[in-house]
């Protein structure tokens, strides 16, 4: 007989798409990484959402009401682990990362840089890695 979290998935999703490109493509892909993050959170799953790269840049776009994906931010925020340090850094993101509220994520000491999210970390703990 298996238990209820047995069954219980674990996911990590990664944001790493641009806003500032403007396209059609950046948006459809924060959006389904936040409807796969809806999904999973939906049915009690282990998810978990990380911005990183040029997708750091999302966490002070979300969070604005006239953002088409407002509503959608809303519902999983609270599955967001964070934003990458380092990334926010290069993408200059930091000051949005920070005023989100957010930590920023820093457990991959990438040299030159402040620190990564560690995919590694999540890998061994179980998590499947999606990329969006």
């Amino acid at each position: 007989m298996t238990t209820q979290t047995e069954n219980k998935a674990k996911v990590a999703i990664i944001v790493l798409s641009d806003p500032s490109s403007k396209s059609e493509e950046a948006l459809g892909r924060v959006f389904n990484a936040l409807a796969v993050a809806y999904d999973y959170k939906n049915v009690g799953d282990d998810v978990t959402v990380l911005f990183q790269g040029a997708g750091t840049r999302w966490i002070g776009e979300l969070q604005k009401e006239d953002n088409p994906v407002h509503g959608l931010f809303e519902a999983v925020k609270d599955q967001v682990a964070g934003v990458s340090c380092g990334c926010a850094e290069v993408f200059g993101a930091t000051e949005a990362a920070e005023k989100s509220g957010y930590d920023l994520v820093k457990d991959n000491a990438v040299p030159g840089t402040a620190g990564l999210p560690s995919l590694r970390k999540l890998v061994n703990e179980g998590y499947t890695v999606l990329t969006f």
